[in-house]
């Protein structure tokens, strides 16, 4: 539900990142490989890089957006240090593809709760994904 929430904007990033960064390092390596898969499902595009690393805040030459940039997804392999930014840029990344996904393909007919969301999100985010 939080990274629905992040891609939707009903979070704010900073919120994100914190309850990211409070997970063991393997429930972060899950999170990124959720994102990805997320990312797949909304029909995220090569196209969507470079946007997404400018709104996810880490430099192009950092190793996650390196390796999004060649369209690789395997940072929930990087060294831990590296998994923050990655969690930064899949966000992006799956926000900017999900909000085309909802505008051309689910405008008045989508019956996914995920995309229903209320303004108010759940507290705490802390423990689901």
């Amino acid at each position: 539900m939080i990274l629905n929430e992040l891609a939707q904007g009903l979070r704010p990033t900073a919120e994100g990142v914190e309850w990211f960064e409070s997970l063991s390092e393997d429930d972060q390596r899950r999170v990124l490989h959720t994102l990805v898969l997320f990312c797949g499902q909304a029909r995220a595009r090569e196209d969507d890089v470079p946007e997404s690393i400018a709104r996810s805040g880490i430099r192009p030459t950092h190793t996650p957006a390196v390796m999004l940039t060649k369209w690789r997804f395997g940072m929930q392999d990087l060294p831990a240090y590296e998994l923050t930014k990655s969690f930064r840029l899949l966000v992006a990344l799956f926000s900017i593809a999900d909000t085309r996904r909802r505008a051309l393909h689910c405008v008045g007919r989508c019956g996914h709760e995920w995309h229903n969301l209320s303004a108010q999100p759940q507290d705490p985010p802390w423990g689901y994904f």
